[in-house]
């Protein structure tokens, strides 16, 4: 599913079997913090967190369920079990048969969905406020209780595997991103899709989904987020009534699972029939994880932020200019990204396609070429006014959506940052210097660090156009039900 989380993006996804009578009186649930614009968080008796967000523009709210599981938390030969659990969390509990789920909260005027990425699964519904109770007692209900018998998932499985055929197998360019990814990470869970490997899909079993459903879909891990027209007492007694009486449970250890260090450069020669050549170029750079006393790996964190907006963060930008325009032009588009935000270890991506009678290594060259460029002349302040000026907008844009709101809080909580996260990097960015930009495009950007996938076109045939037609249709980011 194609998430949009602001600056986060940028650092670029009825009837309850818990007891239902609402407590007289409820244990104190302390709110742990507000930020600027009303959200506060609490925590529910049983340990799971509750963020409200008053947004009173409207009679509509939005209800999410957000838990910090995803593909990192999976194993070898298990790969793919998050979003098989997403896909089977619409199958059914001993009230709700299979399917109803979806019907129900149609039937109250609401639209439902859910996505699974690396780091997170995530639930939601958008309805009338005045609905949001309906939708809280049946949200809690499946992740509670969700059950259903084994013919159910063997026929979902079957739809997970056709998913995968048409966002990854028939997509060259998705294929060449799974293929850069194995070959990125060695140790770290990132090494495999989100989707599952179509080897461990033929192999899951019913019981697999259950167990990690056991495991991973308790309290301790999640997250409920409600934004839109509520009050937040009377959001909060709901939520002791429907979510706070569901069992304690003990999580799973989580062992770290350090990534090596790389030792030179890797590359992966990847053939599929395609139109076009694609590379693309990965960089391990410093994660950002601590916003309120940031040490040195956040500051270079921030400045690769900083650095990636400057090259390819607004129309006109640096790789635009200079790889994709004028008679000089190599590429057909050029891009960078840096992923910098997450559970997990963090990457620097650049990538392209060539122009007509350009080559991959062309493409390669001249991107490197540019934060070559970036470290030997370095970026003006002008250039990074842009970048803050374009990221405020979008923060204040995105805070007009309810549904941004709930997404952004939910978000920031799955990755261990605080509610004030967007205003807090913004204040941050502010402080972000040229000097500070041109010194981490020279030090995070030789071999040993980079790994490159490129994708060597083959003869396409009326069968690939057409499976590559049905597969531009389909999202790319993560996965979703």
């Amino acid at each position: 599913m194609k998430r949009s989380f602001t600056l986060l993006a940028l650092m670029a996804s009825l009837g309850s079997g818990a007891s239902l009578a609402l407590a007289t009186s409820p244990p104190p649930a302390p709110v742990i913090t507000q930020n600027a614009a009303g959200a506060q968080q609490f925590t529910l008796s049983n340990g799971m967190t509750l963020i409200v967000q008053p947004d009173k523009r409207a009679p509509t709210a939005v209800h999410m369920v957000w838990v910090r599981v995803g593909s990192m938390d999976e194993v070898d030969g298990r790969s793919g079990l998050a979003h098989v659990l997403e896909h089977m969390m619409f199958k059914g509990t001993p009230t709700v048969p299979p399917g109803d789920f979806s019907r129900k909260v149609a039937a109250l005027g609401g639209q439902e969905n859910a996505f699974t990425n690396r780091d997170y699964t995530g639930y939601y519904q958008q309805i009338p406020a005045g609905k949001l109770e309906d939708v809280m007692r049946l949200e809690s209900d499946r992740f509670a209780h969700n059950q259903w018998p084994d013919s159910e998932f063997k026929k979902e499985i079957e739809v997970i595997k056709e998913e995968r055929r048409m966002r990854t197998d028939d997509n060259p360019r998705s294929s060449l991103m799974e293929q850069l990814n194995a070959a990125t990470w060695q140790a770290s869970p990132y090494h495999r899709p989100v989707v599952g490997w179509m080897g461990d899909l033929d192999s899951m079993q019913p019981d697999d989904a259950r167990d990690f459903h056991k495991a991973w879909y308790v309290p301790e891990n999640a997250a409920v987020v409600i934004a839109g027209d509520v009050d937040v007492e009377k959001v909060r007694q709901l939520a002791e009534r429907y979510y706070g009486s569901i069992p304690k449970q003990a999580l799973p250890e989580r062992k770290p699972r350090p990534e090596p260090l790389q030792k030179g450069m890797r590359r992966v020669d990847f053939k599929a029939p395609a139109e076009q050549a694609y590379v693309l170029m990965s960089f391990k750079v410093p994660d950002l994880r601590n916003i309120v006393a940031p040490q040195a790996s956040d500051k270079d964190a921030m400045a690769l932020l900083m650095l990636s907006s400057v090259l390819s963060g607004y129309d006109g930008a640096r790789l635009d200019r200079r790889l994709t325009q004028g008679p000089a032009r190599v590429a057909d588009a050029a891009f960078s990204g840096a992923s910098v935000v997450a559970r997990g270890p963090s990457t620097f991506m650049l990538g392209g396609v060539p122009s007509q009678g350009k080559t991959a290594k062309e493409v390669e060259d001249a991107l490197r070429a540019e934060v070559a460029r970036v470290a030997k002349e370095g970026v003006s302040e002008a250039e990074l006014a842009r970048v803050r000026t374009q990221w405020q907008a979008s923060t204040v844009y995105e805070r007009d959506s309810v549904f941004g709101q709930a997404n952004d809080l939910g978000s920031n909580w799955v990755l261990g940052l605080p509610l004030d996260t967007n205003d807090r990097l913004l204040a941050l960015l502010k402080t972000v210097t040229p000097a500070q930009v041109q010194d981490v495009a020279a030090r995070y950007f030789g071999d040993d660090q980079m790994t490159v996938a490129t994708l060597l076109p083959q003869p396409l045939t009326d069968a690939d156009r057409a499976a590559q037609k049905r597969s531009a249709g389909q999202g790319k980011d993560g996965a979703v039900h």
